[in-house]
């Protein structure tokens, strides 16, 4: 198994970390003959320097992650998107998920799932201000709100990432919030 990452991530076995340039991508590495692909990859709009710049990490790396896959022969893709990803969203986070989604479904896999979260929920390098100041808030209100605005565990969001890309049947699986909710 290989992990594409940005930075260098802790060894674990039978996992192979290659720490690429994402704006520079080999599409003839030997990496991208793979059955299945997860693809988690994204930032914040505060993080990057432009809109532009925003757009190309969380959308043409991954997609570019999914034609370089796909051509050689993988099978099956997992994302991570967005709740609310639409791409006739009035909102630019969710427009560009939207889009992304709707491109994915073009590059022919045998299974394609994509998992819509809510905020996350769980450990993060960096911190997000804003994402755990959510995090309470919607925690706090879960009783009396839709399963669908909950928090979402990155476990189990990691868990049908994984899924997806090793076990997932034939077709388009879409998995909402509350899929990934317990009780």
């Amino acid at each position: 198994m290989f992990a594409l990452t940005r930075r260098p991530i802790a060894p674990r076995p039978k996992l192979e970390n290659v720490v690429i340039d994402f704006s520079a991508m080999p599409g003839d590495a030997d990496w991208w003959s793979v059955d299945g692909v997860v693809s988690a990859l994204g930032t914040t709009r505060t993080r990057t320097a432009s809109r532009s710049a925003y757009r190309v990490i969380d959308h043409d790396y991954p997609l570019a992650i999914a034609r370089h896959a796909r051509a050689r022969g993988a099978r099956r893709f997992a994302l991570v998107s967005s709740l609310g990803a639409d791409p006739r969203s009035p909102f630019a986070y969710t427009r560009l998920k939207g889009e992304l989604e709707i491109e994915m479904r073009t590059l022919g896999y045998l299974s394609l799932t994509i998992v819509r979260p809510s905020v996350l929920d769980g450990h993060r390098e960096q911190r997000r201000r804003d994402e755990r100041a959510a995090t309470i808030i919607i925690s706090a209100l879960a009783p009396v709100l839709p399963r669908r605005l909950r928090v979402s565990p990155a476990v189990a969001v990691a868990a049908s990432l994984i899924d997806g890309a090793i076990a997932a049947p034939p077709g388009f699986h879409l998995r909402h919030n509350e899929d990934l909710i317990r009780g």
